[in-house]
């Protein structure tokens, strides 16, 4: 049985804990696939159970150092989000702890190593009752008493750098336990030279008590600015009610949102929120969608219509019927969605890491060639050489490398979900940025995917007016089942016309209707029908023509035996979608229209909304077939060819399916099938087309920032590994001390966090 689940896991302290982890899965038997997220400490893992069991995961991870757990599946959103933010905070609590102790010895251990050295600086003398060249012995001893409470409450760091280098994947644990640890061995052996063999020596213990103590600082504001990349999904996690009004057996109750199940009938009042998805029972209202779509405008719903769960009721009160609730609810689907998307990698995150899993080995290569080349060939001694061993260690840890890419990629998805935009992969993200061509399906995508009655032509001999004509049409088709005809009935009813029932109807399918109103005969339908009943339609064909030109659908109106009109219905083009073809093309980004709608009809939208490459009577597979060319720098079986690329597909029907696959990126509009939505790498809340060049924004400007932090983190090592190896001191710079290179090294990675959460100010 293949299982697809997502864990917990604690213990990781940089990319190449991720790594090694992510690496430890990928080879084990039974793992079909894995994706290890650092930044939420979560990863995903879909195995074959029949192979490799849970428990044997488990134990995988924890063989590594590291802990697993299985995420609460039986609460709700907000109670596991309670729970996660619970175990947070005591982490957060126990490193803050760890640092207060640290600070409270390295305080005193700082000033009795290093005060000497600043008194005689500035020209001054301590008294040789506490003067350390007096009483080495003591003072080393001191020292070593100050530092080991340091060691002790951040032992865990030994701990899983020991462990890393154990199983051949080093860490930045290891960098820093290995660092530290030289420190204070070495300093050890002084304390036993000063102490049993009469030395004067000046241990190096603050080295190990500063250093560790600032990691621990860096750490505690890493994960606070990381918790803060994370806030998207706490959001939409609120959006829910805890509670609901019920009605069970006439009783009004107030249940937990947990309570609730499929069937169960909820009231709801003006400005408090819908708890789960359903259909409305009776009662009109309007709804705020915001939260979820993205669309300002409220949504006005009455008896039949859908309820999302989490928008909220603005001026009626309501019943409605649950029909999705816990994890079958939309919102718990977008949560889901942008969760997945924050835990998987792009290509760009995959490359970093492979960087990540060699960085950290060819560092502790690199200081040990460095701290013997100094050792061996110049004068300065043991020290100096362990010195440069231990800052180089220090100083290239590549937190800023690991944290470079996810923590942009959270903060990007999370934006998305706000505005309506959910992006279901990080890859997804990464190729939007790069698209050439947007191809676009037609019905229910450019247009509205409903009919609508668009004109309304009176005969001149007629003698009605555009009232009467839609008053006489609009209650022959009330009895009609056909798209076309609730066009006109609905376009009537927000005209407020008055109906008049027909005395007899007769639907003739493919052709039209025949009836009677106020005795008189009323046909409605195509040129067929009126010439089967002998009615001549010369004088309205110029303009049937016309509308039919335009995309339209011309519909003939006959009292008796004359002809008194036209009403024309259409599916129409959305308002923005012109707005939003303006706005690809202004990005040059080039646009096709991929149909299966006849030429006619195509080309009419297609120059409304400024398409200019038109493909009309298209099937299905040669949807994907049109797809393949783009991408392969064409397109078009027939005809015109144009220049292709990476290529997005926008589609909302299930014959869209295809092409939304084999598209570098496939776009489904929210209100579509649920196999185009299923097909898709994005999802559009709303049906406006706004959205796709917002994506295609929000992707570059989330690209830019990643590639912003990998440049600078690289920049980072680049420039420091050699100052830290005593490149500049070789030429009379300066020689970089161990406890600066940690406080910098914890410096970049809260940098790269604080550059990851510009992105919530992107405006697009």
């Amino acid at each position: 049985m293949i299982i697809l689940k997502t864990y917990g896991v604690s213990g990781m302290t940089c990319a190449s804990c991720s790594a090694l982890l992510q690496k430890k899965l990928d080879g084990s038997a039974g793992v079909i696939s894995a994706s290890v997220n650092l930044l939420s400490e979560t990863f995903f893992v879909e195995f074959d159970s029949a192979i490799i069991s849970e428990q044997d995961i488990f134990n995988a991870v924890h063989k590594l150092g590291f802990k697993a757990r299985v995420l609460s599946e039986n609460l709700s959103k907000q109670s596991a989000e309670i729970e996660s933010q619970k175990t947070k905070a005591d982490t957060l609590r126990g490193i803050w702890l760890r640092f207060l102790i640290s600070t409270a010895f390295v305080t005193p251990l700082f000033i009795i190593s290093m005060g000497p050295m600043m008194v005689e600086l500035f020209g001054g003398s301590l008294p040789s009752s506490i003067n350390p060249h007096s009483h080495p012995a003591a003072n080393a001893l001191i020292q070593l008493f100050l530092t080991i409470p340091i060691v002790a409450v951040n032992w865990t760091i030994y701990v899983r750098g020991t462990r890393a280098i154990i199983n051949r994947s080093p860490n930045m644990d290891s960098l820093i336990a290995k660092g530290t640890a030289a420190a204070f061995i070495y300093s050890l052996y002084l304390t036993f030279a000063n102490v049993f063999l009469s030395g004067h020596y000046e241990p190096y213990f603050e080295v190990t008590g500063v250093i560790l103590t600032l990691i621990v600082l860096g750490k505690y504001f890493e994960i606070v600015t990381k918790g803060k990349t994370g806030e998207a999904i706490k959001k939409l996690i609120g959006l829910s009610p805890k509670t609901a009004t019920v009605i069970r057996d006439t009783l009004h109750l107030q249940v937990a949102i947990e309570d609730i199940v499929v069937g169960d009938t909820l009231f709801v009042r003006p400005g408090e929120k819908f708890a789960v998805d359903g259909i409305v029972l009776s009662g009109d209202t309007s709804v705020d969608e915001s939260m979820l779509t993205g669309e300002s405008m409220p949504v006005s719903k009455t008896v039949g219509d859908t309820i999302i769960g989490a928008s909220i009721n603005n001026n009626g009160s309501i019943t409605y019927k649950a029909t999705k609730v816990g994890a079958d609810t939309a919102l718990s689907q977008i949560i889901k969605l942008v969760e997945d998307a924050q835990n998987s990698k792009p290509p760009i995150a995959k490359l970093v890491d492979k960087i990540c899993e060699r960085f950290v080995p060819a560092v502790i290569v690199l200081a040990i060639l460095s701290g013997l080349a100094w050792w061996v060939f110049s004068d300065y001694g043991l020290w100096f050489a362990a010195r440069i061993f231990i800052t180089i260690l220090v100083i290239a840890c590549p937190c800023a490398l690991g944290l470079a890419t996810p923590t942009s990629i959270m903060v990007g998805t999370g934006l998305g979900a706000t505005k309506g935009i959910l992006i279901k992969s990080g890859s997804a993200l990464e190729l939007a940025a790069g698209a050439a061509v947007v191809a676009l399906d037609k019905t229910g995508t450019i247009t509205e995917g409903k009919p609508n009655l668009t004109d309304i032509i009176v005969a001149g001999d007629s003698g009605l007016t555009e009232t009467e004509l839609l008053e006489i049409a609009a209650s022959v088709e009330r009895k009609s089942e056909h798209p076309l005809a609730k066009a006109i009935v609905n376009y009537a009813i927000a005209q407020q016309i008055t109906f008049t029932e027909p005395s007899t109807f007769k639907a003739i399918t493919g052709k039209g209707v025949i009836a009677e109103v106020n005795s008189q005969s009323v046909i409605i339908g195509n040129v067929a029908l009126l010439s089967e009943n002998d009615i001549d339609t010369g004088a309205l064909k110029d303009a049937a023509e016309s509308l039919s030109q335009a995309g339209k659908t011309p519909m003939y109106i006959a009292l008796g035996a004359r002809l008194v009109g036209i009403i024309a219905v259409a599916d129409t083009i959305k308002p923005t979608s012109q707005n939003a073809i303006d706005t690809l093309h202004a990005m040059k980004i080039k646009t096709v229209m991929l149909t299966g709608d006849n030429k006619k009809t195509a080309k009419a939208i297609a120059l409304q909304a400024g398409i200019t490459n038109v493909y009309a009577e298209v099937l299905p597979h040669q949807k994907e077939e049109h797809i393949k060319r783009l991408q392969g720098g064409q397109a078009g079986l027939k005809g015109k060819q144009i220049a292709g690329g990476k290529t997005i597909m926008v589609g909302d029907g299930i014959n869209d399916a295809p092409a939304l696959t084999r598209a570098d990126v496939g776009i489904a509009i929210g209100s579509g099938t649920d196999v185009a939505i299923e097909s898709a790498n994005i999802v559009i809340m709303r049906g406006d087309l706004n959205s796709i060049p917002q994506a295609i924004k929000l992707s570059k400007h989330t690209m830019r920032n990643i590639k912003f932090n990998l440049f600078w983190a690289f920049i980072y090592n680049l420039l420091c590994i050699p100052i830290a190896m005593g490149v500049l001191y070789l030429f009379g710079g300066p020689l970089l001390n161990p406890m600066i290179a940690a406080g910098a090294m914890a410096l970049s990675s809260v940098s790269v966090v604080l550059n990851a959460l510009r992105l919530k100010n992107v405006k697009f």
